[in-house]
């Protein structure tokens, strides 16, 4: 399942943690999958450029953010990326003031569950993509939104290719929706109590 990899990422728990320590260990490509290295508290970046040997703050134009920043999310929110860079997508979540409702409507009376959705035009290119996450040393980041943001340069640990992404969100218990378009989906879950994120919608298709 998974090419040319040194690490197996772990699957995400299902609730968020503080930051501390980790460990991992080596495993051949040939291993099944399975949870061998746990890194709860670590921060990432997923790309699908699999040289990168340095990120430096950079600015986004018209972003909330108005700064150079390099940016990273951890472990818990870094399925938000296993999707092709310009895929865009929508997840969502339960979180305290959720209510039941929206618990028995979105997830299936699961507060644990998350699912993701995205476009049917975009299958082949979620099955064909290579993404890989570098990990990113946590000492001078600090959170933003979801997100965690550093004013310097970050020097990151090695790439580790995240494989199939259809199989990795399948492992890590999050639901996949393909759907013609997101918007009316993404219309409806904005105006529920739940939690959410959504990525690259201005690509999404409009009817």
């Amino acid at each position: 399942m998974f090419t040319r990899v040194r690490r197996v990422l772990p699957l995400p728990p299902h609730q968020p943690s503080g930051y501390g320590g980790d460990t991992y260990e080596s495993v051949r490509a040939s291993t099944r999958i399975r949870h061998v290295i746990e890194l709860p508290n670590a921060l990432w970046h997923v790309s699908e450029d699999p040289a990168i040997e340095v990120f430096a703050p950079h600015h986004r134009p018209g972003h909330a953010l108005d700064k150079p920043v390099v940016w990273a999310v951890d472990t818990w929110h870094m399925p938000l990326y296993w999707f092709p860079r310009d895929c865009p997508r929508a997840t969502w979540w339960a979180r305290e003031a959720t209510t039941d409702d929206d618990v028995d409507r979105w997830l299936d009376g699961d507060r644990r569950r998350r699912v993701g959705a995205f476009e049917s035009a975009w299958l082949g290119r979620v099955r064909s993509v290579r993404l890989y996450a570098y990990r990113l040393p946590a000492d001078t980041f600090e959170p933003w939104d979801k997100f965690f943001v550093s004013r310097e340069t970050v020097v990151p640990r090695e790439p580790v290719e995240l494989g199939d992404l259809l199989a990795r969100h399948a492992e890590a218990g999050i639901e996949l929706r393909i759907v013609p378009t997101l918007y009316p989906l993404w219309d409806a879950v904005i105006r529920t109590t739940l939690d959410y994120s959504g990525i690259r919608l201005r690509n999404a298709v409009r009817r």
